[in-house]
């Protein structure tokens, strides 16, 4: 009986939440190929310090340098190479299916080092993965 007194107040914050917020998410289905999103991912990716790279068959990666104290941080707590700097990689990557496209979005650090391969620092984000979600749903995918 005393969970019917919470009822009124679960009633509220659902109807208080705000419904039109994009599920946040780093994948999306398309049901035909999305152009579009990956010609708007090049034309974003023209800034200063930024590169655009088609890296293999449908995956596209905007890399950027990043600023200096970050840089460091990511030089000294990942055995970087001074001589190659760290940049930051978003990466998309589209996937035929059955029922069109899937593209996955990917964002993370790399860092070069002298000795070995490459470290991926992955970025989290729900503000991101937010903007991700509404940016696919611009773009007329459903985010998943």
């Amino acid at each position: 009986m005393t969970a019917f007194r919470f009822l009124p107040l679960l009633a509220l914050i659902v109807a208080c939440t705000p419904q039109d917020v994009p599920l946040p998410t780093r994948s999306a289905q398309f049901e035909t190929y999305p152009e579009r999103l990956f010609d708007t991912f090049e034309t974003q990716c023209a800034g200063p310090g930024e590169n655009f790279e088609k890296t293999a068959n449908r995956i596209f990666e905007c890399q950027e340098f990043l600023p200096p104290d970050t840089t460091a941080f990511l030089i000294l707590n990942y055995d970087g190479y001074p001589q190659d700097l760290p940049k930051s990689v978003m990466r998309m990557t589209s996937t035929k299916t059955t029922s069109g496209y899937r593209v996955d979005a990917e964002l993370f650090f790399n860092v070069p080092r002298k000795n070995g391969p490459d470290v991926k620092v992955p970025v989290e984000s729900k503000t991101l993965d937010q903007a991700l979600g509404a940016l696919f749903q611009q773009m007329g995918g459903s985010p998943t």
